[in-house]
């Protein structure tokens, strides 16, 4: 039996069934979309306040350096390997079908709890809306179960899950459509925070600088690295992309970059206005608004903020939705996840069943526990990346004229290897217990099913 059987490489220069329509900059907000969400209207405040203090500038940089080494590899596996599924379909070809169902089976986890936990937060937010107008719901459809609070089902958590499903079913152009609105949303709410706390800034309130010390500017970086997750659903869509070669590595480093900046203008104002003892609160954007008087624009900024994470729930079940279509093409998961709308060209089934999931998970299932998963599971895939970027090299010869190249190959990547082990070494007994867990049905679903059913297998 062979289980590291690989995809040839020239299978991915087949037809695709998907309808190729994006361009460079819908690959970017569809980045953007995933990447700037709770991370500038949440993490910026608690990880200043509890970690890094006004030096969380530092933190981003170095979070954005290794997130760069990343989205490098991503970019060159997509310019070389332009196809659905991402990180699954370059493991799959570098490493064979084992290591490549194994970071599918990985994926799965990544985008189903950060649909999940995005369609959770939204639906707290919305609830205290309700609650403000009076027509709050009733503690049994408030929030995931729990017999302690009499709470059965986070009701507004699958219904918004269900809405998003639908709309990413009617192809990635219009699903995306909306994504790019609540993007250049979110772009304008975070353009008046900034043009308004800025002249609100007291140059004092940076002082001290990094209260936290060099340990604590460390820390910070692994508390927001994961504020940057989410660029590589950008490589997931290389099937729907008109110039892959191209378009895909563009939208990668484009996204990655404009959210770097953005994170650090943020958080420059953003301790420059609130001395940042005072901001481990849930929505500092719109706290330091108020901070200075302006209560009106802070309303605007927390209704804003509450309408646009929806844009990392439509990015992430696009995502999933392509991954679980590619996985059932090559006949590791049921055939009929790879069947595509004739209509509007697109994983209709593939997308139903992420959604149905996703509204499960976020309905009924206490994801506290879980949550922290995503980190200790993307961290692997983007270790398992970097070494591949080596043994792309050494299987397949440097990239040809026109194709995205990672400059000092085998340095970047080691170097991404290194301070990946390093923030997955942070994390705690139990989430490591939890992911090994993960991994174990994940090699029992493919030694019971993957195997015998893969295409590899038939032929």
């Amino acid at each position: 039996m062979n289980y590291l059987r690989k995809k040839p490489l020239e299978t991915t220069q087949r037809p695709s069934n998907l309808k190729r329509e994006l361009k460079t900059m819908d690959l970017i907000l569809l980045g953007l979309g995933a990447i700037v969400g709770t991370g500038i209207f949440v993490i910026t405040g608690t990880a200043a306040a509890l970690t890094a203090g006004p030096a969380l500038i530092l933190s981003f940089i170095i979070a954005a350096f290794s997130c760069t080494l990343s989205a490098l590899c991503y970019a060159e596996f997509a310019s070389r390997i332009p196809v659905s599924g991402g990180a699954y379909s370059y493991a799959y070809t570098v490493f064979g079908e084992l290591i490549g169902w194994l970071i599918g089976w990985l994926m799965i986890c990544e985008y189903l709890l950060a649909n999940a936990s995005v369609a959770s937060g939204w639906s707290g937010y919305m609830n205290g809306f309700l609650d403000g107008l009076g027509l709050g719901l009733p503690v049994a459809l408030r929030s995931s179960y729990n017999a302690e609070t009499g709470a059965y089902v986070d009701l507004i958590a699958v219904l918004i899950t269900f809405v998003v499903t639908y709309v990413v079913i009617q192809g990635a152009k219009k699903a995306l459509r909306l994504n790019n609105v609540m993007v250049f949303i979110k772009f304008g709410l975070i353009a008046l925070f900034i043009g308004v706390g800025v002249f609100y800034v007291k140059p004092e309130n940076w002082t001290p600088f990094a209260p936290f010390g060099l340990n604590g500017i460390v820390s910070g970086a692994a508390v927001v690295f994961f504020a940057f997750l989410g660029f590589d659903a950008v490589s997931t869509a290389a099937e729907e992309t008109k110039n892959p070669r191209k378009d895909v590595p563009r939208g990668i480093i484009g996204s990655l970059g404009i959210a770097t900046i953005l994170y650090i203008i943020v958080t420059l104002v953003l301790t420059g206005i609130v001395p940042y003892a005072q901001l481990d609160i849930k929505d500092p954007v719109a706290f330091a608004i108020r901070f200075i008087g302006q209560d009106f624009i802070a309303g605007i900024i927390s209704v804003g903020a509450i309408l646009t994470l929806l844009t990392v729930l439509i990015s992430m079940t696009y995502g999933l939705g392509r991954l679980i279509y590619a996985i059932g093409r090559d006949g590791l998961l049921p055939k009929k996840l790879s069947q595509v709308d004739p209509k509007t060209k697109s994983p209709k089934f593939a997308t139903q069943v992420v959604g149905l999931l996703s509204a499960i998970l976020a309905g009924v299932v206490p994801l506290n526990k879980l949550a922290e998963l995503t980190n200790i599971v993307t961290l692997l895939i983007f270790v398992i990346i970097a070494i591949g970027i080596i043994k792309l090299r050494k299987d397949f010869g440097e990239p040809k004229e026109g194709e995205f190249k990672v400059p000092f190959v085998p340095i970047f990547p080691i170097v991404s290897v290194i301070v990946c082990v390093y923030l997955m070494v942070q994390l705690s007994l139990s989430v490591w217990i939890a992911f090994l867990i993960w991994l174990a049905m994940g090699v029992v679903i493919y030694f019971i099913y993957g195997y015998k059913h893969s295409e590899l297998n038939q032929k």
